[in-house]
């Protein structure tokens, strides 16, 4: 058991960081646990991705963030988020998982595990969640979902050269996927439940897909849905016919979105909306309705992750300190 902490951070992705920095800029003493590394979210994107927003969006704690071009890639903002943890001194356990909070505002006790087993307790007046969303992807929940041809998420298009691959969902990282795999040699076939590709997709990325899929190049099947998925083949229904066909295929990605684990939350009596997957907290403050438990990131979200991103969940991190320091509990 350590001496009291003002604030203990769980996870330490760029919304977690900023909270770090925030606090450390405040004089606090501050501690960030991450089951894996810094920025371990960044860490499953696309090799070669480059973000949509700017740097200048993706900036916490005051730093700048400094590339030649306006918006970085994948890699640069992990050498970034690495650079904020060693500009503002932020204390960070990586590969240390939190398996328990108790305790009360004011007074609470963060139990870990580390990779080799060594298991640690410590203390903080508060606890900041930041946790994110990818935590278990949402599963298709049909016969051979559990095949090993099925993948949640998606490197690079080197491993399927030359191989059928259905790409399920219609979003940024399935059109994305895509047409990175059409133009790598992939025989790339798409299916989503609605008629169209998602509003939320890249702007400058629809007019590529569009074209793609106007021409043949990427078979897609509107409004399908996989009822199946079989060692050499998919089975695809349509949604309103009810038409079945069964195409040739190899793997499946199955770009259809993670969820946040809300476990920790939950057995410290905060609620969760059934429906939305949102926690009970305010948007003023970012604390949940347990007094000294707050939330920061993506996690804010529930079940939709699209509506938070660096550039707004970055801001959580004032909020809280803020807040946390408005309550006079300062060491």
């Amino acid at each position: 058991m350590t001496k009291q902490l003002d604030v203990i951070v769980v996870g330490a992705g760029p919304c977690g960081i900023a909270v770090g920095a925030a606090a450390e800029q405040a004089g606090l003493s501050c501690m960030l646990i991450e089951k894996g590394c810094i920025s371990n979210s960044l860490v499953s994107y696309p090799y070669y991705m480059t973000f949509f927003s700017t740097t200048v969006m993706l900036e916490v704690g005051g730093v700048a963030f400094t590339i030649p071009n306006a918006k970085p890639t994948r890699r640069e903002a992990l050498a970034y988020y690495r650079r904020v943890v060693e500009h503002c001194g932020v204390d960070v356990r990586q590969y240390e998982k939190v398996e328990d909070i108790s305790g009360q505002e004011g007074s609470f006790t963060v139990s870990t595990r580390r990779m080799t087993g060594t298991e640690n307790t410590y203390r903080a007046r508060a606890v900041i969640v930041a946790t994110g969303s990818l935590h278990e992807p949402n599963h298709l929940s049909i016969p051979g979902d559990d095949l090993p041809k099925v993948r949640h998420y998606y490197h690079e298009p080197y491993p399927y050269y030359d191989q059928e691959v259905l790409v399920v969902g219609a979003g940024n990282s399935a059109v994305e996927s895509a047409l990175e795999m059409f133009r790598n040699g992939v025989r790339v076939t798409m299916a989503h439940f609605s008629g169209s590709i998602d509003r939320g997709v890249k702007p400058w990325v629809v007019p590529d897909i569009t074209n793609r899929l106007d021409r043949g190049e990427i078979p897609m099947y509107w409004k399908h849905r996989v009822t199946e998925i079989r060692p050499s083949s998919v089975l695809l229904r349509h949604e309103e016919t009810g038409e079945e066909a069964e195409i040739k295929n190899d793997f499946v990605l199955a770009m259809t979105g993670w969820r946040a684990n809300h476990k920790n939350l939950e057995a410290l009596g905060v609620q969760i909306n059934p429906e939305t997957g949102i926690p009970d907290y305010s948007q003023e403050t970012m604390e949940t309705n347990v007094p000294g438990i707050y939330i920061a990131g993506v996690v804010a979200a529930g079940h939709d992750a699209n509506k938070i991103f660096i550039e707004n969940g970055r801001e959580h991190g004032r909020l809280i300190i803020t807040d946390y320091l408005s309550k006079g509990s300062v060491r």
